[in-house]
């Protein structure tokens, strides 16, 4: 069994600070053997990280990483793509300036509800792990952002790990942009081969790792001491959820948070077991940093939403529009569908 220490980095700014501030002290929560390397998109994120001196947690600037490539390349990418094209060399970096055995690449608004050594475990003898999206059929958007999935990648710092991260590196700094061209998208699509085109290469089986609003509808979860217990429903296979991407959480300046997009359905019990603790903590980390520095907007709201929680109102507004798209919609389907799918929500 392994039992060297975890390395993960991670990459926000800002805007993302209370998601990063949860994903540390979450990891903190189910790990000690553990070291978090935060790179700061902003001198905003960067100082405060600084400041606060966490002891699992070494903050690097953008000045510190930046290399010729990366700030050659930097003007022809939007800041989100940027992001995109520096996560591979985020991890190279991190391997090679504090010379790790290895180190994993976590996405920022990943929350761990146990310790990640479970995940690691299962790669024994391997050099590299990859999750899948495991993606519900009705969302299945493979085609497009791939079959794999940029939220948890763990590399071993030898010649396998090495040789597929600084071919991924380069990959990004030579086309890394948000549309499918010649059949690659961002910095994802580039792993759909690789348990055939680098050695070492494991593909994550634990479902606890890499539950998602996109693959969320295949389980049941319960309470089971002090973790949560996921059920698949197909096989009725269990296992212990390891960590949520919580992808797609906005926060809106009018006291509304969306949980994730509206093409997935979130079930209430999954928004009372994981979105309605999780927000809480953003809330809390956000408060937190406004004490520190009332400027700072570390859940990133900016804009209004553009439409109010359910009310009653609003439900006759979508029925009677439903209802003159199609007279199939008699009987509220369409809204029922809806309603499903809304997941706006007031952030008391």
């Amino acid at each position: 069994m392994n039992t060297e220490k975890l390395n993960f980095c991670t990459l926000f700014n800002t805007a993302y600070l209370s998601r990063g501030l949860a994903l540390y002290h979450s990891l903190q929560n189910v790990s000690t053997n553990f070291h978090l390397y935060v790179f700061a998109f902003d001198d905003t994120c960067y100082n405060y990280l600084l400041n606060e001196n966490l002891p699992q947690l070494t903050v690097v600037s953008l000045n510190d990483f930046e290399d010729a490539e990366l700030l050659r390349i930097k003007p022809t990418r939007s800041p989100s793509e940027y992001c995109w094209t520096c996560t591979a060399s985020t991890i190279l970096y991190s391997i090679k300036k504090f010379n790790l055995s290895n180190c994993t690449y976590i996405d920022a608004d990943l929350y761990f509800y146990s310790d990640p050594l479970s995940l690691i475990n299962e790669a024994t003898g391997k050099s590299i792990i990859i999750s899948e999206h495991r993606y519900t059929a009705a969302y299945d958007q493979s085609v497009i952002s791939g079959k794999y999935c940029v939220q948890f990648m763990y590399f071993k710092n030898n010649e396998n790990g090495l040789k597929a991260l600084n071919w991924w590196r380069n990959a990004c700094i030579e086309w890394c942009y948000a549309h499918v061209e010649d059949g690659k998208f961002g910095d994802q699509k580039y792993l759909d081969d690789w348990t055939t085109r680098f050695e070492g290469v494991h593909v994550l089986e634990n479902l606890g790792g890499g539950v998602a609003p996109w693959n969320v509808q295949q389980y049941d979860f319960v309470m089971n001491n002090n973790s949560i217990k996921g059920i698949e429903r197909k096989s009725g296979r269990e296992f212990i959820l390891v960590f949520f991407h919580f992808h797609g959480v906005k926060f809106f300046i009018n006291n509304v948070v969306a949980l994730t997009g509206a093409t997935y359905e979130i079930s209430k019990q999954i928004k009372q077991l994981l979105y309605f603790p999780y927000i809480q903590q953003l809330n809390f980390y956000y408060r937190k940093t406004q004490k520190s520095n009332n400027k700072i907007n570390s859940n990133g709201a900016t804009e209004a939403s553009p439409r109010q929680p359910l009310n009653f109102v609003f439900l006759i507004g979508l029925y009677l529009f439903d209802l003159k798209t199609s007279v199939k919609n008699i009987f509220g389907k369409q809204l029922k569908d809806r309603i499903l799918h809304y997941h706006y929500h007031w952030n008391n």
